[in-house]
């Protein structure tokens, strides 16, 4: 036993004697306080422990019978040097510094015990609240759970029970088998008392799985097969109304008689665009968009309504409802109403007027079929196009040139709602600066000069309910920029030359190969106009990141290329897939499409199957590009200085397009001049 003597007993004191009077080694022998009041020592008083005001004293009185610590909580520095100047060294002197610490630690610990015991109660509680008996072990075997419905079943009290070792109470519990066994037994039926119960007997294990007790809920058979024989008919019940509901494809909706709503199907979720959180239990009339709940009228008239027209849902669906009261022995308990989507014929209509239209009008020439490919980067920017395709947001497509962006932006088109109205693309790169407003957004009369008489619609306008794609968005001026950031924002647009808004109702899909992040940084990209672009970006990975597709589109674009060059090459050998799978494209698709054509023209047409021999060096490609010809030549001599310049320039960005395997923005580079130059130029030459 470890003898103490605690000197001051103030509030720190006061604590120290409630924290270790009950501790089983330690006795406190002694409190001192110059103050006969201090609370401390009332609260010794109270626990029969001894009393002094000397602390001096109190040291030499009772290191006579021995003293193993004193603990000084006065704050007064002096009074612990004069403690330990008055011990011996068998006795240990704690300062109040010291005991702060340890203090804490302790009030903490008599913090958490108190709320340990405040959770055990309320588990208690729980449990006691549960109908069914639960009866608990800890390792050794011993009753350490048992709830009120174990006693009502069992016969005896809880204090009868916890803490007897369960084979005394009830060694008919089997809790003991498990123990050692660490298997649960489920739905096991026995007798106890004359009742027969079905138990579940289940092992509780700790995080490393070793067994630390065991715990077994039973309940009354007897109340088991009279819930079983009522839950069996509600079931049935159920089921049959629930057939009836799921099986029609008009929407239905339920209310109580309060006229509450109690019951949808998912017809009416699909049709309204209400879930069963927006409706389950709120008025009936949260549906109505336009007109008056006919749930309603039928409860205060208990007479049926046919084909009244309604709007419903946030979206305004025109219906046709029928609303019949339900009458349970003349006795109203609610109503149920039918709803007849009509504008579902209205959409088909209006769908095959479209349609009609669909042969005159630009639409998308490809869908998410012709996206060939299920490497795991290509199937994740489909699945995000796929998505992004059922929102009306701008769409922002990024990748290297011959990645494939315009086809994800024509099935984007396709898979959307505006697919029966024109896609419009335009290659931003490809149009002068000069002449790319006034294409985009229109121009009137007299807007400058060689205006058309009448002005012009723009491709916004001519793009109205459909979709315009903006290739290379990346290259717009920053005038440009400015305008589109209103066309955006605003949803309308103002012609050249004219000050007239004009509303647009257009869905935007942008397309770039140039890093925007840094276009932004550089302030050649507006940051603003970047936001309202990069609302869903979608990444189309390269070729080089997705070889486990090309043997799949070889198969495609063979066929493609056999009706274009009037071949029939059936196959392609696993030697040429190997070679091709080994070479980086820099060119990606375009690249791979260029060069299985070039293959297919040098075979004969004997040949059916695309060998290796019949592919170009590939490693070696943009090696080498043709000389340029002589100087003597004839192209050097004939016509004026302009025509030979031309020529000249023709010839070079030939030979670059030649070299970069057709990668344009690569061409730009090389020749040193911009994206929209190369395209100007190479409109020219084939105009």
């Amino acid at each position: 036993m470890t003898r103490v003597l605690i000197v001051g007993a103030g509030e720190g004191g006061h604590k120290l004697i409630q924290a270790l009077q009950d501790h089983s080694q330690i006795c406190v022998v002694c409190v001192v306080d110059v103050s006969s009041q201090a609370p401390g020592i009332q609260r010794a008083r109270e626990y029969g422990i001894a009393t002094r005001q000397d602390y001096l004293q109190a040291v030499e009185e009772f290191s006579k019978e021995g003293l193993d610590v004193i603990l000084e909580v006065t704050g007064d520095a002096s009074v612990y040097e004069r403690l330990v100047g008055a011990v011996t060294d068998d006795t240990l002197v704690i300062s109040g510094r010291t005991l702060r610490f340890f203090m804490l630690l302790i009030e903490d610990k008599i913090a958490l015990i108190r709320e340990l015991v405040k959770w055990q109660r309320e588990l208690q509680l729980i449990l006691d609240a549960a109908h069914d008996g639960m009866l608990g072990l800890n390792d050794r075997g011993e009753i350490a759970l048992f709830n009120a419905g174990a006693q009502r079943l069992l016969g005896t009290s809880a204090k009868e029970t916890l803490g007897r070792h369960v084979e005394e109470v009830f060694p008919e519990s089997g809790l003991t088998r498990i123990l050692t066994s660490k298997r649960a037994e489920l739905n096991q039926v026995q007798r106890v008392n004359g009742t027969e119960i079905v138990v579940n007997r289940m092992p509780v294990l700790d995080e490393s799985g070793a067994v630390v007790g065991a715990i077994s809920v039973f309940r009354d058979v007897t109340e088991l097969r009279h819930l079983a024989a009522e839950v069996t008919n509600l079931r049935e019940i159920q089921t049959l109304l629930e057939a009836v509901i799921q099986s029609t494809q008009d929407a239905i909706s339920v209310v109580d008689k309060d006229g509450k709503g109690i019951l949808i199907n998912p017809a009416y979720t699909r049709l309204t665009g209400l879930s069963r959180a927006d409706v389950i239990g709120k008025p009936a009339d949260v549906d109505i968009a336009e007109g008056d709940s006919m749930h309603l009228q039928v409860l205060r008239t208990k007479q049926p309504v046919r084909n009244v027209p309604l709007k419903v849902g946030p979206l305004r669906k025109e219906v046709i409802v029928d609303v019949a009261p339900i009458l349970v022995n003349n006795e109203l308990r609610g109503s149920v109403g039918v709803i007849h989507d009509i504008s579902e014929i209205q959409r088909l209509t209006k769908e095959l007027d479209q349609a009609n239209k669909l042969l005159r009008s630009v639409q998308a020439k490809y869908t998410f079929d012709d996206v060939t490919g299920h490497s795991l980067h290509l199937r994740m920017a489909v699945e995000q196009a796929k998505r992004a395709a059922l929102t009306p947001a701008t769409v922002l497509l990024r990748g290297e040139s011959g990645t494939g962006k315009e086809l994800f932006a024509h099935a984007i088109h396709h898979a959307s709602e505006r697919r029966y109205h024109a896609f419009v693309r335009v290659n931003c790169a490809a149009i002068s600066e000069t002449l790319l407003e006034s294409e985009l957004f229109g121009y009137e009369e007299g807007a400058f000069t060689g205006a058309r008489r009448g002005g012009k619609k723009g491709l916004f306008e001519e793009a109205s309910k459909g979709t315009i794609f903006l290739d290379e968005v990346g290259e717009l001026n920053q005038s440009t920029q400015a305008k589109l950031l209103r066309t955006l924002q605003e949803q309308e647009i103002v012609r050249v030359g004219g000050a007239k808004p004009i509303p647009i109702d257009v869905r935007l899909i942008a397309a770039t190969h140039v890093n925007l992040e840094q276009a932004v940084a550089s302030g050649q990209f507006r940051e603003d106009l970047y936001y309202r672009l990069n609302v869903i970006p979608i990444v189309i990975p390269p070729l080089r990141y997705r070889k486990d597709d090309i043997p799949e589109l070889c198969q495609q674009v063979i066929h493609r290329l056999n009706q274009a060059y009037g071949r029939n090459v059936e196959s392609i050998s696993e030697d040429a897939i190997a070679m091709l799978q080994e070479y980086h494209w820099p060119g990606n698709v375009r690249e791979l499409e260029n060069t299985l054509g070039r293959a297919m023209l040098n075979m004969t047409f004997q040949e059916l199957v695309l060998d290796a021999r019949h592919l170009p060096l590939l490693h070696q490609r943009g090696s080498f590009a043709p000389a340029l010809p002589p100087v003597n030549a004839s192209v050097w001599t004939e016509g004026t200085l302009q025509d030979i310049v031309r020529r000249a320039e023709q010839i070079a960005i030939e030979q670059t397009l030649s070299a970069t395997h057709g990668n344009k923005t690569e061409a730009a580079k090389r020749l040193g001049i911009s994206l929209r130059s190369l395209y100007y130029k190479l409109n020219q030459f084939t105009s």
